[in-house]
């Protein structure tokens, strides 16, 4: 009877992590499915950034290991490269100082965390 009810919390568990796998994707799609109708009427830089922020989003969207610290830094990973291509449509279309300053600045730090991160993960990512 243990062995029954154990096998049926382990069945319980495995359905409701795919659950919730399939309930993160399906946000992400829809968030991607709506920054796409949005693109087709907007400006050639928010177009681009909304591209960015829908490949950003698609890329923090990883499979999960169990791992807290990996899975931490992968998508930590991911989001850091999506600001600094925020950063960078920022420079190519923005006109405003300050804006601009910001932009090279946080494209200097993440870029200097992204490494980090490329670092750490080659020494603690075994997948």
């Amino acid at each position: 009877m243990k062995k029954i009810i154990a096998a049926l919390c382990i069945s319980c568990a495995s359905i409701g992590y795919s659950a919730a796998q399939n309930v993160n994707q399906n946000i992400v799609d829809k968030a991607q499915g709506a920054a796409s109708a949005v693109s087709q009427t907007l400006s050639a830089s928010s177009t681009a950034l909304d591209k960015v922020n829908e490949s950003m989003m698609k890329n923090m969207s990883v499979k999960m290991s169990g791992n807290a610290d990996v899975d931490f830094i992968k998508m930590m990973l991911a989001h850091h490269k999506g600001a600094v291509d925020m950063a960078e449509v920022e420079l190519q279309y923005g006109k405003d100082p300050e804006a601009r300053k910001l932009a090279e600045t946080i494209i200097s730090a993440q870029q200097k965390e992204i490494t980090e991160m490329q670092d750490w993960l080659k020494k603690h990512d075994s997948q």
